[in-house]
């Protein structure tokens, strides 16, 4: 019982001892350490890749949910009790399709940038604080690295438009690539505020900073929504869905794109939905924080909250023109957010 307590509540513990009692034997055998942290590290990178892709699965199915809700329909109810299912049947319907690809095509640029548009997702993952000791790489400059990271997806997205030698998928590039330069200002803004309070740059460092409830989205309630329009812009959610925005570009950047090369975009978007709202929980509602239940268990419910509130964004505003979506960074968000910044480190300095 202490173990499983241990295992569900303190998942550092038993992890350390692991990994002594593994590098122990490992070196029993006489064999280099550097080869056991290597296996290691791939073991993490295969569990990490398949919370993804199962969590991006039931993310879309959720979302397609949210949406009838809203629009006062079922929803999938066909495929397997409550339609749960029909995600699974859509994967195998795209792995099945015929993987089409347009002779003025760039080839290799066209091919890449589905992998350009999914590894960001997969290495952010690496710093994502789902429990106490459930870290895999616990950076002392976590935020800063996940930011420099989320910064590459752009280069997919412009890579795809370019690549597929069409107007519609070329704009759809560029627009991406403006937007977000443009929303990524506000983002940095408000971490920054977040830094300034815990005084670390560690994921796990501001969780603990907002030890004994002290969550930092009731002081910084101006950055934690500035974080949440600035988050939904980066991962192309409407009402900033402006890269595709099927009613002028068809499907923008993506829009030569079929079978699983398409399914890799479809997927991407989810997964960044994901991990954008794992760091508003992390960052804002105390992470792994709360009573009773495991850490991992808060952290799912607060990062499926904040999921929420953005599909409910997305299924309630109508999209945005272009021009204004420009106009609100530039001339709204960035400005508050500078504020908001100058007022907090003021403050800080007070106390």
């Amino acid at each position: 019982m202490d173990l499983l307590k241990d295992i569900l509540y303190n998942t550092d513990k038993p992890w350390n001892q692991f990994y002594g009692w593994a590098h122990a034997g490992w070196a029993n055998w006489g064999w280099p350490p550097f080869i056991l942290d290597i296996i290691f590290q791939l073991c993490f990178a295969v569990i990490i890749a398949v919370v993804l892709i199962l969590n991006a699965l039931w993310i879309i199915y959720y979302d397609r949910k949210i949406a009838a809700l809203f629009q006062i329909r079922k929803g999938p109810n066909r495929v397997g009790p409550l339609g749960l299912f029909q995600t699974i049947a859509d994967t195998v319907k795209l792995l099945i399709k015929e993987d089409i690809n347009p002779k003025a095509v760039d080839l290799a640029v066209f091919f890449l940038a589905p992998v350009f548009i999914f590894i960001p997702t997969f290495m952010v993952m690496l710093v994502i604080p789902f429990g106490r000791g459930l870290i895999p790489a616990d950076l002392n400059i976590g935020i800063l690295y996940v930011m420099a990271i989320t910064g590459l997806s752009v280069i997919g997205i412009l890579m795809a438009g370019w690549g597929s030698n069409s107007k519609y998928s070329l704009i759809g590039g560029l627009r991406s690539a403006v937007q977000l330069v443009s929303y990524e200002i506000p983002m940095m803004l408000v971490i920054l505020t977040i830094v300034m309070m815990s005084g670390t740059l560690s994921m796990g460092g501001i969780v603990q900073a907002q030890a004994g409830y002290k969550w930092f989205w009731l002081p910084q309630i101006v950055g934690f929504i500035l974080f949440l329009i600035a988050g939904n812009a980066e991962v192309n959610r409407a009402p900033f869905d402006l890269p595709e925005a099927e009613s002028e570009l068809v499907a923008g950047f993506n829009t030569e794109y079929s079978a699983m090369k398409f399914a890799f975009f479809y997927l991407a978007e989810y997964v960044n939905l994901f991990i954008t709202s794992a760091i508003a929980a992390t960052l804002f509602l105390g992470g792994w924080e709360g009573p009773l239940l495991p850490p991992v268990v808060w952290f799912f419910i607060k990062t499926y909250f904040v999921v929420t509130l953005l599909m409910w964004i997305r299924w309630t505003f109508p999209r945005l023109r272009v021009d204004h979506l420009m106009e609100f960074s530039w001339k709204y968000l960035i400005p508050i957010a500078l504020l908001n910044m100058v007022v907090t480190a003021f403050v800080i300095k007070l106390v």
